[in-house]
């Protein structure tokens, strides 16, 4: 009989910082060797040394505002190749609207928003910006997040909040996209 090969479930926390998402069950990636970072490396170098559809599912927080147009492109075609079909990638970073986004002298240009993710889906990319350089294809969602401690915002529904998130300025701290793999078609 022959040896039954154990199947790896390979999650990673991109840029993870000193907040690793989950012990044990993630890989830690970020390029200070801080106490919970499991692989110290550059993302994109590290994604390159993956094989295709091997990784189960992707988290980034405060990482992709990091890196300037071209490189995102980049990152995210790699991050497609070597996620599984399906796979859940969740990106989470200040929103475009937030002085957050502009505080850190360590963010890139563009900032990321929400048409950010339109351009990470290759019906509407085929359609609307074919010149953009990307060939990843997710599906995605996309919510914000907004300061519980704002009187402004607080206690008002999702709708309202959502209309914020789109048409006032340090309403919505981050942005958090959710994208799921499409299957490569052959």
């Amino acid at each position: 009989m022959p040896d039954v090969v154990e199947e790896k479930h390979i999650r990673l926390d991109i840029g993870c910082g000193t907040n690793k998402r989950k012990d044990g069950e993630w890989i830690g990636v970020d390029t200070i060797d801080f106490p919970d970072v499991d692989v110290v490396s550059d993302a994109l170098t590290y994604l390159k040394t993956l094989e295709d559809n091997s990784v189960e599912e992707m988290f980034a927080s405060h990482f992709l505002e990091h890196l300037n147009g071209e490189d995102r492109v980049l990152f995210m075609n790699e991050a497609w190749r070597v996620l599984q079909d399906k796979a859940k990638f969740t990106i989470v970073c200040p929103h475009w609207s937030h002085e957050r986004a502009y505080g850190d002298p360590t963010h890139k240009w563009p900032p990321v928003n929400s048409w950010t993710f339109y351009y990470m889906n290759k019906g509407w990319r085929d359609v609307n910006a074919p010149h953009c350089g990307y060939t990843c294809d997710f599906d995605f969602g996309v919510a914000g997040s907004f300061d519980p401690n704002d009187s402004y915002v607080a206690n008002r529904n999702i709708e309202t909040k959502m209309i914020f998130m789109s048409r006032n300025i340090n309403v919505t701290t981050d942005i958090i996209a959710t994208l799921n793999k499409k299957a490569a078609v052959i």
